[in-house]
């Protein structure tokens, strides 16, 4: 169980009961703890979360839950405990270098390019297959290869009908449908999504909520 600061609990949705070995755990935590001057934000944690599986941090605004997301991604260093994902620990890594290792997140705040499009915001993502290239310098036919893809992506999530706006004009909940897009297109091994149904009307709720089903039920997703 979670020890969070205002009764935040940790609930699996998926797997309930199932016994699971060690090394199916793709990221486990051992009292993970963080304090900003004296007031404790993340308390002890302990946590353990297999290949394939759902869980979900529940609790109240300032409970802890991005904070918790922050240090499990290095957005922030722990004041005490570990973190081992895919069987390393490192206190050193980056955020970059988290994603890199397939540990992907969303943030509560939507994290977008607001002045390009639905389809070019999932295409920036999946440029990261191309690598270190300067693309800015070619023509952007070279990119056209990924329309097929991100557009696939962008109807997953609900968004076929807005692929060609810029996203500064959608909805907020639509701009968290495009944060998980976006999210999806770098092909992450763990995907943890800070409060992604945000806004949502009831419709989209159940879209998101069954792609993420649909996600973790593939191959090397969690």
């Amino acid at each position: 169980m979670l020890k969070l600061p205002r009764t935040c609990y940790h609930l699996s949705l998926d797997n309930l009961g199932r016994g699971v070995v060690s090394d199916d755990f793709i990221l486990e935590t051992e009292n993970l703890t963080k304090e900003f001057a004296g007031f404790v934000a993340v308390n002890g944690v302990n946590l353990r979360v297999a290949r394939g599986t759902i869980h979900a941090l529940i609790g109240p605004n300032g409970a802890g839950k991005t904070t918790c997301f922050n240090l499990l991604t290095k957005f922030m260093r722990p004041t005490r405990g570990r973190i081992v994902y895919k069987g390393a620990t490192s206190r050193r890594s980056l955020p970059a270098d988290v994603a890199r290792l397939g540990l992907v997140r969303s943030f509560q705040i939507s994290a977008v390019f607001p002045h390009l499009t639905v389809l070019e915001n999932v295409r920036v993502a999946l440029q990261r297959k191309r690598g270190a290239s300067f693309d800015f310098w070619r023509s952007k036919r070279v990119l056209d290869v990924f329309n097929e893809r991100a557009m696939a992506l962008v109807t997953d999530v609900g968004l076929a009908s807005f692929a060609h706006w810029t996203a500064v004009e959608l909805p907020y909940g639509r701009k968290r449908a495009l944060e998980i897009a976006t999210t999806l297109a770098l092909d992450p091994e763990m995907l943890l999504l800070d409060e992604p149904m945000a806004g949502m009307g009831h419709e989209d709720i159940e879209r998101i909520s069954a792609l993420i089903k649909a996600v973790a039920a593939e191959p090397h997703a969690c």
